[in-house]
C-alpha cells in the first residue's frame, strides 16, 4: 500500500522539493524543471510561465513507500555496467505473438528468452504520439509532468504551428545553410539521462540517436553529450547548435563518405524473395526530388543506417569504455513510417519485423563484442502502438471509419461561423489535428469569447462531427475530469503549451486520414506497447502484471542508485529483478499498481465533473 512521506527537504540548487531515498523506499518527486543545461537564466516570459507551472507540481512533492526493500547499490557504476542501451520502436506490441516463432538466436529472442519481457505494458494517456511518447519514456512521466503533449502545437506568440523540438535561438549543424535547430527546451522535466549526468558531475556520456529530431532529443534530455538526426532530403546526420557548434570529426567523415547512397536503388525483398519495394530515386507530387527520408525512410535500410551511425558513435566516443556508465537511446523511425503507410497487419510490416530481427541480432553481435553482454542493460519498448487498417477492421465486421481530417475541421469552423460570425468565414480553429483541435485564441478574443466558452463551443462541434467527446485545456488545467480511466488518461495528457485547445475522443478505430492509418487515441490498440528487459539485474522470464512506460526510467534509476527523474511516477519493477536486486519478501502487484494521479491542481467538487457535458 502506498502512503505518504514528508521527509523532503529544498535543493537551494533548482528550487526543487526532492525526497531522501532510504532503503524503504522508491521515491517520486514533483519539482521545478532543471534549468537547461546549455542556456544562460533567461528572463523570457515562455521560461517563467513554465516555472511558475512547475512550481505548482513542486508544492505538492510527495513520497510513496512500497513494501519492497530495495537493496543499496554503488551509486552510477554497479559492478561491470558500462553502457544502459534503449532502443524505442513502433508500432506497438503485437510482434511477439505474431513472429517469435521466425526470430533468430540473439534478435528479439536475446530479449524475450534471456531478458524480462512484460506482456501488459500500456500507457496511461490519450495522446500516443511520437513526441509525447519518447518524452515519456525517458523521463518516466506522462505530458502533465513532461509537458510535451504533441507532436507540434498551436503557438499564440509565433502565430503558427510549431514543433515539440524546434528552437528560433539554435541552428542547424551539418548540413549547408543557416536551417533552424532543435532543443529539448520545451521539456519540463529531467530525464535518466540527466540524472546520471548530475550524478556523475558530467563523466558519463548520453548520446541520443534517431531519423527524426524529436525521437533523438527528447530521450536524450537536457544534458545529452549532442543528440544526432537526419536531414530528411540528403539522408546526411545533422546536429544543433544547443548541444555544439560543429559536428565532431568522426560524424563529419561518416557524411563525407556518402554512405547514405548505398540505400538508393536498392529493391526490398521478403523472406521468399518477393520485392516488397525499392528505393530507386523518384519525383514527389510537386515534381521535386524525393528525398532519403520519404524514399529510404519506410524500410529496413533505414534501420541499417542507423545501427551503422551507432556503432561509429560507440566506437568513436568510446562508449563503455569509461569509468561512469553511458547511456544510448536509439529510436528506429523506419517502422513508425511504415506503419502508418500499411498499418500492422501488412506483409510489408511483417518482413519489417523479420528484417529488424537479423539487423538487431548483428548489432548486438557488435555489442558483445565491443563491450561484452553482461556489462550492458538493454531495454526496448515503443513509444505508441497503431490502429489497424480501417479496411482490415471492417473485414472483421468492426466498426471503424477513414476520415478526412481536413474536411472536417472545415465543417468544424462552419458550425463555429454560425454560432459566433453569423456565418462569415474565420478560421476558429487553426489546426485540426485529428483528434485535436487547437484554437485561434485571437478570433474568439475579438468577439469577446472567453476561454472556457471558446472550448466548449469547439467540442460541442466535435461532437457533431462524431466524435464521441472532447477535454477542453482550461478544463484538464483545473483537474475538473471524472474519475474514471478515460479521465485519468486525458488528465495525464494535459500541458500548458499550446495555447487554447480541445482534445476530442474518437470512436474506436476511427482515424483521421482517407489513407494508411495512424496513432493519437486512448484505446488499447495505440497505448499497449513492448516492454523489454536484458541484464544482470533482470530475471528471465515473462511478466505479466501491469507495467507502464513510465516505470523505465523510474526502475534504471533505482538500479543505477540515482535519483529518478524530477516528474517521474512510475514504479520499480521489482518483480522483474534477479534475486540480488530485490527483496525476498517482494511480491508482483496483482493487476493493475495503484498510482497517484497527478493533476495540475486539485480536483474539482463532483458537481462541478458532472455539469461537464463534454465527457463521454
Amino acid at each position: 500500500m502506498y502512503r505518504k512521506s514528508v521527509r523532503v527537504h529544498t535543493s537551494a540548487w533548482n528550487t526543487a522539493v526532492l525526497i531522501h531515498l532510504t532503503d524503504r523506499t522508491v521515491r517520486v518527486t514533483k519539482s521545478t524543471p532543471l534549468q537547461p543545461l546549455r542556456s544562460s537564466l533567461s528572463a523570457s516570459s515562455s521560461f517563467f510561465s513554465k516555472l511558475c507551472w512547475l512550481w505548482s507540481f513542486g508544492r505538492q512533492a510527495v513520497n510513496y513507500r512500497r513494501d519492497e526493500r530495495l537493496p543499496p547499490t554503488s551509486v552510477c557504476q554497479p559492478a561491470g555496467l558500462h553502457l544502459v542501451l534503449f532502443l524505442v520502436r513502433s508500432p506497438g506490441e503485437c510482434f511477439r505473438q505474431r513472429y517469435r516463432d521466425q526470430f533468430v538466436e540473439g534478435g528479439f529472442r536475446l530479449l524475450l528468452d534471456r531478458g524480462a519481457y512484460f506482456t501488459d505494458c500500456n500507457y496511461d494517456y490519450a495522446n500516443t504520439r511520437t513526441a509525447p511518447g519518447h518524452a515519456t519514456l525517458l523521463t518516466g512521466a506522462y505530458s502533465s509532468g513532461h509537458g510535451i503533449a504533441a507532436n507540434e502545437w498551436w503557438d499564440p506568440q509565433k502565430k503558427r504551428m510549431v514543433t515539440s523540438v524546434e528552437d528560433d535561438s539554435t541552428r542547424l549543424v551539418g548540413v549547408a545553410g543557416d536551417a533552424k535547430g532543435a532543443s529539448p527546451h520545451n521539456l519540463m522535466a529531467s530525464t535518466l539521462g540527466d540524472e546520471l549526468k548530475l550524478a556523475t558531475q558530467g563523466r558519463s556520456h548520453v548520446f541520443g540517436i534517431a531519423l527524426k529530431d524529436r525521437a533523438a532529443i527528447l530521450p536524450a534530455g537536457y544534458a545529452a553529450d549532442a543528440a544526432f538526426w537526419i536531414d530528411h532530403q540528403s539522408g546526411a546526420w545533422v546536429t544543433s547548435t544547443y548541444y555544439r557548434n560543429d559536428l565532431p570529426k568522426w560524424a563529419a567523415d561518416f557524411n563525407s563518405s556518402n554512405r547514405s547512397s548505398k540505400y538508393w536503388d536498392r529493391d526490398w525483398h521478403d523472406s521468399n524473395g518477393n520485392t516488397l519495394r525499392t528505393t530507386a530515386h523518384r519525383k514527389t507530387k510537386d515534381g521535386t526530388d524525393a528525398g532519403f527520408y520519404e524514399v529510404v525512410g519506410s524500410t529496413p535500410f533505414a534501420n541499417e543506417y542507423e545501427f551503422e551511425f551507432a556503432k561509429d558513435l560507440i566506437n568513436y566516443e568510446q562508449l563503455g569504455t569509461g569509468a561512469s556508465t553511458d547511456l544510448l537511446t536509439i529510436s528506429l523511425s523506419a517502422n513508425d513510417i511504415l506503419g502508418h503507410q500499411v498499418g500492422p497487419d501488412s506483409p510489408e510490416s511483417q518482413a519489417m519485423a523479420l528484417a529488424l530481427d537479423h539487423e538487431l541480432a548483428e548489432f548486438f553481435n557488435f555489442l558483445g563484442h565491443k563491450i561484452g553482454l553482461a556489462n550492458l542493460w538493454i531495454a526496448l519498448s515503443a513509444d505508441h502502438g497503431i490502429a489497424p487498417l480501417p479496411t482490415v477492421a471492417e473485414k472483421l465486421h468492426i466498426p471503424a471509419a477513414a476520415l478526412d481530417a481536413a474536411s472536417l475541421g472545415a465543417q468544424i469552423n462552419k458550425t463555429l461561423a454560425a454560432r459566433f460570425s453569423a456565418g462569415k468565414p474565420v478560421d476558429f480553429v487553426k489546426s485540426f489535428d485529428y483528434p485535436v483541435a487547437w484554437l485561434n485564441d485571437e478570433a474568439f478574443s475579438s468577439l469577446k469569447v472567453k476561454e472556457e466558452d471558446a472550448e466548449r463551443a469547439v467540442g460541442e462541434a466535435l461532437k457533431q462531427i462524431g466524435l464521441r467527446g472532447y477535454y477542453t485545456r482550461s478544463q484538464l488545467a483545473q483537474g475538473a475530469v471524472a474519475d474514471t480511466e478515460l479521465g485519468h488518461k486525458y488528465l495525464h495528457s494535459y500541458s500548458p503549451e499550446g495555447g487554447w485547445y480541445v482534445m476530442g475522443v474518437p470512436a474506436p478505430f476511427a482515424v483521421g486520414g482517407k489513407k494508411g492509418t495512424d496513432h493519437a487515441t486512448p484505446y488499447s490498440y495505440d497505448t499497449h506497447v513492448p516492454l523489454a528487459f536484458y541484464g544482470v539485474p533482470f530475471q528471465p522470464g515473462t511478466f505479466y502484471t501491469h507495467a507502464e512506460p513510465v516505470d523505465l526510467a523510474v526502475t534504471f534509476a533505482s538500479l543505477l542508485g540515482i535519483n529518478a527523474p524530477t516528474h517521474a511516477t512510475g514504479r520499480v519493477l521489482t518483480e522483474a529483478l534477479a534475486p540480488p536486486h530485490r527483496a525476498d519478501n517482494s511480491t508482483p502487484p496483482a493487476g493493475k499498481s495503484p498510482r497517484p494521479l497527478r493533476p495540475p491542481s486539485e480536483l474539482k467538487p463532483a458537481a462541478l465533473i458532472a455539469s461537464d457535458g463534454g465527457q463521454p
